[in-house]
């Protein structure tokens, strides 16, 4: 990349909705500056012929309601007994949930009872009256003992390993005792801005190899042991003792298993891993979740715009790395990294299957911080979000996921193999492979009201956007359902396969998580600006607006309630934007008394059923923040704003503690406003000084259960 000028920070170019041209370089790497990588001609919705959608009358599954006892969903069961998945470890660690249970008077009416917080454009994170918020750990702090104190003016590789890294995305917090005392807060680390890391920075160009590695070292995750403070909703650190678990995984050196039908196959061996079962680091992790047995799930998303070269790959490859939005036509294109100075894996002139090792979910073990990182590639390849599990009735392990892309895909997995619950090592060993092997779907949709779906978001005649869909069965094990690909191909080049079968094509599918209380469904849809443009898809009942600048939340009943099923019905119980707009909606509710919400990315559920969700680029004018409403009950749809974050940044995670009493959430880029730079910065906070990424917990000062 060329030099470029320097702007006034607040003075840059704001384009893509709300989001600041340094957010699109540095995040995705100019991605909606690139044609969108979904060429099918897969339909939009037609008009449902068979069942009619009931909205209603779902029972809630007894084996998915009892997880919630865990904190943030893992049982006491689940949880006890971690260690390497290759033998029974001889000191064993048992972290218990028990302590983290619901509150005392179990499943609440929904009612949210905190003063929604007016939209703003402080640099500060504004939490409602009644609630104190403190930063538990930022960019540069130590995650590992012994790590270096952060010098911004003198970082390197080795001393960014050990300590926080940049642009925090997902967050999970797991129990550690019974009391509810001391808990592991998983962290993932999206990307860099070398922009507001390396003071009188210019260019990508002029940065040094060594400055390259540290941007390489700050990907990955962290895991890093908390402690309550007083015995409130607040967590801080462990900054004394041996801290055993206290981890960073780095896509600088950390090695990775593939695991899974497409582990081995040609598709993913390289000169330096010919046998295609071991990969080095892990790039843009976005969102996750948390396993029912104590793990964490990390989506692997804007993988593309780390390699170069394309334009030099092997001429039968190139359809399928445009797919995946990788250039072919120039070796650099807008927006790369130039990691291959670093590190010429990133070559695709060198090494063209190097980038199908990217874009799966990865499965960490925070629990045995010996353990290898695995890659599932049962789950399929995509620009992961991340992915969300729940237990279905039958036994089998359901995961959700969306690929994070205009026009692209719904997916889920089902595992071959049953959960097995128990607090044994046997349970615990069996567990750890429920994502090696399974079905993978994708799903096509269909509307109630197709003929009266006309682009604008007005509602059709029976008041609401709703219809069936179903699951089409891509692959299962190592049998392919997909005419002309093997369950290699279908698992490596999933986007390929989804066009095959007709999928229904999304406005940005990002988060997707079950409730563990009901069983339904949840996605966060969060734009597409795109829709309805002349030869894009137009408007469809499951995405009802051109133009679509605000995006919707999409709600999935499968049938019977059985999350294993082929089948479910749809709605949008909220359709976000003004409330003074009549495009949106919010589940029937009185709109006058609803928050504004812009660009939904990331959901969450509170131990009383409650939805929270944070946004992404606000195209409202204000900053992005957390929300949460009922999805049951007279309370649905009134959607409450709980927080905002500083200038410039977004709102990632969130995740509510088991006992309800903390709420985190990660800051991510704040200050990312095209001109700032370390000297002079868009946003001070959380120190005063320069804008650091950041995780925040908030509670009430009373130490009742947060919202309600």
């Amino acid at each position: 990349m060329s030099d470029r000028p320097r702007l006034l920070p607040l003075l840059g170019a704001t384009r893509h909705g709300s989001r600041d041209a340094m957010t699109c370089l540095y995040r995705c790497g100019n991605a909606c500056d690139h044609p969108v990588p979904n060429t099918s001609d897969n339909p939009y919705l037609g008009d449902i012929v068979d069942a009619e959608v009931s909205r209603r009358g779902v029972v809630r599954a007894g084996a998915v309601g009892a997880l919630v006892l865990g904190f943030g969903g893992a049982t006491a069961g689940a949880l006890a007994g971690a260690g390497a998945a290759s033998a029974a470890p001889a000191d064993p660690v048992v972290p218990e949930a028990a302590g983290f249970g619901r509150p005392a008077g179990g499943v609440g009416s929904g009612a949210l009872t905190f003063r929604p917080i007016p939209p703003n454009k402080l640099d500060t994170l504004v939490v409602p009256n009644g609630y104190d918020h403190s930063v538990v750990i930022r960019w540069g702090d130590p995650v590992v003992p012994g790590a270096p104190e952060f010098d911004v003016h003198a970082q390197t590789a080795a001393k960014q390993a050990k300590q926080f890294g940049y642009n925090n995305d997902f967050v999970g917090v797991l129990p550690l005792d019974k009391r509810g005392r001391r808990a592991l807060l998983v962290v993932n680390h999206e990307y860099t801005n070398e922009d507001l890391m390396f003071p009188g920075f210019t260019s990508l160009d002029a940065l040094t190899v060594e400055q390259v590695k540290v941007a390489m070292a700050a990907h990955g995750m962290s895991v890093v042991e908390l402690e309550r403070v007083d015995g409130t909703g607040q967590w801080r650190p462990v900054e004394s003792g041996r801290r055993p678990y206290n981890r960073r995984v780095t896509a600088l050196a950390t090695k990775f298993e593939l695991t899974g039908p497409a582990a081995g196959s040609a598709w993913l061996r390289t000169a330096a891993d010919p046998k295609g079962r071991t990969v080095v680091g892990t790039l843009n992790n976005c969102a996750g979740g948390v396993t029912p047995w104590g793990t964490v799930l990390s989506g692997e998303e804007n993988f593309n715009q780390y390699f170069v070269g394309g334009d030099a790959a092997p001429e039968e490859l190139k359809p399928k790395l445009a797919r995946y939005g990788i250039n072919t036509t120039e070796r650099y294109p807008s927006g790369n990294r130039k990691w291959d100075r670093a590190d010429e894996r990133f070559d695709l002139a060198k090494n063209p299957y190097e980038a199908h090792r990217f874009g799966w979910v990865v499965e960490i073990d925070p629990f045995d911080p010996e353990s290898r990182p695995r890659k599932h590639t049962a789950l399929g390849r995509f620009k992961h979000e991340g992915a969300n599990v729940i237990v279905a009735r039958s036994g089998h392990v359901v995961a959700y996921m969306g690929d994070d892309e205009r026009f692209d895909y719904l997916y889920k997995f089902v595992s071959d193999k049953k959960f097995m619950a128990g607090d044994s090592w046997v349970a615990r060993k069996h567990n750890l492979t429920l994502l090696e092997s399974g079905t993978l779907y994708v799903a096509q949709l269909e509307g109630n009201s197709a003929a009266e779906i006309d682009g604008s978001g007005k509602l059709p005649a029976d008041g609401a956007f709703n219809g069936r869909g179903r699951w089409i069965k891509l692959v299962s094990g190592n049998r392919s359902y997909v005419d002309g690909m093997t369950a290699a191909d279908v698992l490596t080049f999933t986007r390929l396969a989804g066009d095959k079968v007709g999928a229904t094509k999304m406005d940005r599918p990002e988060d997707v998580e079950p409730s563990l209380l009901t069983g339904k469904v949840y996605v966060a849809l969060t734009n597409n600006t795109d829709r309805g443009k002349a030869g894009k898809a137009p408007a469809d009942e499951a995405n009802p607006r051109n133009l679509n600048k605000h995006g919707q939340i999409l709600e999935l009943v499968e049938d019977g309630n059985n999350n294993a099923a082929e089948t479910f019905a749809w709605s949008l119980p909220i359709v976000c934007g003004d409330p003074t707009d009549p495009s949106t909606h919010f589940a029937g509710y009185d709109k006058a008394k609803v928050s504004p919400i812009s660009c939904p990315d990331n959901v969450a559920f509170d131990a009383t059923g409650n939805l929270w969700i944070s946004t992404d680029g606000n195209a409202l004018g204000s900053n992005d923040g957390l929300f949460a409403t009922a999805v049951e009950g007279p309370e649905r749809g009134h959607l409450k704003q709980f927080l905002t974050v500083p200038l410039g940044a977004e709102t990632c995670g969130p995740f509510i503690t088991g006992d309800n009493r903390s709420v985190f959430v990660a800051v991510q880029h704040p200050g990312e406003i095209t001109g700032a730079t370390v000297e002079n910065p868009a946003s001070t906070w959380p120190d005063g000084d320069y804008a650091k990424p950041g995780v925040v917990v908030t509670w009430r000062l009373d130490g009742g259960p947060i919202g309600s």
